[in-house]
């Protein structure tokens, strides 16, 4: 189950995210298990981080310099999308 930061204080370490010309970078990105997820738009135009099994809340519209961060508890595969721009893709690997 992954928790937004705002829900644990207790977060690990944070890894970042980027969004840049529509993709997330890096892609894919290993953390492990506990780690804070960052994602920081950097585009001109808005964008939304959402689970693709459900695994966290999705974002809200993410303007220019705006952040999302979530925390993942659980080791496994997470992919992600911009709701978007659904042809925006990533993948978390939690180990």
């Amino acid at each position: 189950m992954a928790h937004t930061a705002a829900d644990s204080a207790q977060a690990g370490p944070s890894y970042r995210i980027e969004i840049h010309n529509f993709a997330f970078s890096p892609n894919p990105l290993t953390v492990p298990k506990g780690a804070r997820i960052v994602w920081t738009n950097r585009d001109d135009e808005p964008h939304t981080i959402v689970s693709a099994a459900g695994a966290f809340q999705a974002s809200r519209a993410l303007d220019t310099d705006d952040s999302f961060a979530t925390v993942l508890e659980q080791p496994g595969t997470y992919a992600y999308f911009c709701g978007i721009h659904p042809m925006m893709v990533g993948k978390i690997v939690v180990r």
